[in-house]
């Protein structure tokens, strides 16, 4: 930097220029000194929670959604897959074809909602802007799509997120480093948003399904925070919001429900977990064959989950609908057949909205071999009223 001998003069009386000079020179005292890095970026300074508030209680629009999901479908075992079609079932125009406007109908029913359970950190890029696979997302805006334009209501989740929980990882998930989780997790709902803004109001979001482990100490806050993303692109979509413990109702009480009426309560209902679960090799033990229902210790269990699911509902002001409940293939059929139809009796007598787990695998009430329904399973569900 070079000066005039008038400008050494100004210098020489001006104390501020002269140390701003120094500093531009690495001067001032001696030797050079470093710069001061600037303070980094607080990531999560772009999320903040939703306002804080009193509870409004639950829409129009929230209540219609609730009554619009009852006796619909999950989409089971296909997009939450690590890969669509790694459990053997793909999303098939044959399955979209069963529900909604020209559907076939089950028991004289036509089933007029479907949950649609996706993993959608599988395909997202591993860091905090977790920028999901333009193809993946592609895809599953053509199934949505579909899925509305026959008229069906979709609850479009996001599922199955190993890290987020704390859980072990499976073969072919990228890891991903602790302190961009729940930072992800948030970045895929922008985008996810984002994308179905311009949706209509058959679609509603479910924020996360069955948050657990160590997501439990964080999932009031991050839900919040998710919520206030979504707000961002689509102010009156009708959210659903589950507790921790895999959406247990005997967790409910620990939700801390964001002040904002277009939400939905959400539960999982599994037990008796003995029967609904026997034979399933996923879980460790798993449980022995050969167990019946619904005795009545069993018919208790039954009750007092959709009692506190109930009783919530009515505290709160906003609609509990039971997401997922179902019996394993690997329960005797008549007994199958006695739980379907005693969990449809004690939902309804509590005006509590369903959908069964699932279509077309385990639990499902379609055959993909035969093509067919499994009529009496779908008999319990949708046929008389025992």
């Amino acid at each position: 930097m070079k000066l005039s001998g008038l400008g050494r003069l100004r210098m020489l009386f001006n104390p501020a220029l002269l140390v701003s000079l120094l500093a531009a020179c690495g001067g001032g005292g001696g030797g050079a000194t470093a710069a001061t890095a600037p303070a980094a970026a607080d990531p999560w300074a772009a999320y903040p929670t939703m306002p804080a508030g009193t509870l409004p209680g639950a829409s129009a629009q929230a209540r219609a959604a609730a009554a619009a999901l009852a006796g619909g479908i999950n989409f089971g075992n296909m997009l939450e897959a690590p890969t669509e079609g790694a459990w053997g079932l793909r999303v098939e125009d044959e399955f979209i074809a069963l529900v909604g406007q020209g559907g076939s109908a089950a028991a004289g029913h036509v089933i007029k909602a479907v949950r649609l359970p996706v993993r959608w950190s599988n395909h997202a890029s591993p860091d905090a802007a977790a920028t999901i696979d333009a193809a993946f997302m592609s895809r599953v805006e053509s199934i949505v799509n579909r899925l509305l334009a026959r008229g069906v209501t979709v609850v479009l989740n996001m599922h199955h997120y190993h890290q987020l929980d704390g859980d072990a990882a499976e073969a072919g998930e990228a890891s991903v480093a602790g302190d961009v989780v729940q930072l992800r997790f948030l970045a895929m709902w922008r985008q996810i948003a984002e994308r179905f803004a311009a949706a209509g109001p058959g679609l509603v979001f479910e924020l996360y399904n069955e948050p657990h482990n160590k997501l439990e100490a964080d999932w009031n806050t991050l839900a919040s925070r998710a919520l206030r993303v979504v707000r961002a692109s689509n102010p009156s979509r009708v959210v659903m919001i589950g507790p921790v413990q895999w959406n247990s109702p005997w967790a409910l009480s620990r939700l801390q429900l964001p002040a904002d009426a277009n939400l939905l309560l959400t539960v999982h209902h599994y037990e008796p977990f003995a029967f609904t679960h026997q034979g399933a090799e996923w879980v460790n033990p798993s449980p022995p064959v050969g167990v019946d229902c619904c005795d009545a210790t069993q018919l208790a269990k039954i009750r007092e989950g959709l009692d506190l699911a109930a009783n919530e509902a009515k505290r709160l002001g906003y609609p509990v609908v039971v997401g997922e409940f179902g019996a394993y293939s690997r329960a005797a059929p008549a007994a199958r057949v006695r739980y379907l139809q005693t969990m449809r009796a004690e939902m309804a007598s509590r005006q509590l909205s369903w959908m069964y787990w699932e279509l077309a695998s385990g639990f499902g009430l379609y055959d993909p071999q035969a093509h067919a329904w499994r009529t009496d399973l779908v008999r319990a569900l949708y046929g008389a009223t025992p």
